[in-house]
């Protein structure tokens, strides 16, 4: 078993060993909530790396990642447990082939862990040999409300009641990463049960930094254009930035086109790379891509 980090920058060089870049004020966080068993709750634009930092803790740690990924309308049955109603039927009815008339055994027999079909969060409760799973409840801002208040007995006490079954607890906690891209706010009793970091676009040095450790194949004079290029497109009064993934694709994409370094044809032709939106992009095309590509080409870092 791997064992956690005993400092930040411990974490700092965990992080690094699994190819994510973190600032100090990050590895911070996430020390101190796998330090301290607490959920940690990463809020961010998309694309900027929450997500990443649970698997990256999951591979360097050695732990099975356990993802739950939120949507509207998740009830207990897809994240929590269900039970096999089909095999408890074939129990009761070979039970009454037996003839077994006792009510209390019957329910014994059947609401039995045999037939417990476990979801995400059961699942994170589990022990394992390799340690306790990392457990990644993504986007849980797409999820509904009551769903939030469902987790606080998990995120609390990181344990779960069944009522068949009675309360079942972690013998050893889970380490929790939940990420939001805040399309609605969270409450505040699941913050308050966490530690808090808002992951931002990181600044141009890491960002190339980033690139070229994630998309080495891309020269170093087209990544700095790139970078440049895509901090400049985040200054503008865009709906929807680029993110980190975003300037990632960007560079494979204009090296599998090999491209050696931004021209306006080029950049025109991948816009649909790096902006999601037609009116990002009629916006970027407004403004004249010619003028953004000499301050790339200029300002390289």
């Amino acid at each position: 078993m791997i064992g956690l980090p005993s400092s930040v920058d411990e974490t700092q060089t965990l992080l690094a060993s699994g190819k994510y870049i973190a600032d100090r004020s990050l590895a911070t966080a996430t020390y101190l909530s796998l330090a301290e068993a607490r959920p940690l709750f990463l809020e961010g634009e998309a694309g900027v790396g929450k997500t990443e930092i649970a698997r990256v803790l999951a591979a360097t740690l050695g732990r099975k990642l356990i993802r739950l990924q939120c949507y509207e309308g998740l009830d207990v049955a897809a994240t929590v447990y269900e039970w096999n109603y089909q095999a408890q039927m074939i129990e009761i009815r070979m039970s009454e082939a037996t003839g077994l008339k006792d009510r209390d055994q019957l329910n014994a027999n059947i609401f039995d862990q045999r037939f417990l079909i476990k979801r995400p969060l059961l699942q994170a409760l589990e022990a394992d040999d390799a340690g306790a799973p990392v457990l990644l409840i993504d986007e849980l801002d797409r999820a509904d409300e009551p769903f939030e208040a469902y987790l606080l007995e998990l995120l609390s006490d990181f344990q779960i009641t069944i009522p068949e079954l009675g309360t079942i607890k972690a013998g050893t906690p889970p380490l929790v990463v939940i990420t939001s891209n805040r399309t609605r706010e969270v409450h505040d009793a699941l913050r308050r049960r966490c530690y808090y970091y808002w992951v931002d676009y990181p600044d141009a040095a890491r960002e190339l930094a980033i690139l070229e450790l994630k998309a080495p194949e891309a020269s170093k004079s087209i990544a700095g254009q790139i970078v440049t290029f895509v901090q400049a497109l985040r200054a503008q009064d865009l709906f929807k930035p680029p993110g980190v993934a975003e300037t990632i694709d960007w560079a494979r994409a204009l090296t599998r086109l090999n491209a050696t370094t931004l021209a306006p044809q080029i950049v025109d032709d991948t816009l649909g790379v790096v902006l999601k939106y037609q009116d990002d992009i009629a916006t970027v095309r407004k403004g004249g891509i010619d003028a953004l590509v000499a301050e790339a080409q200029a300002g390289q870092i």
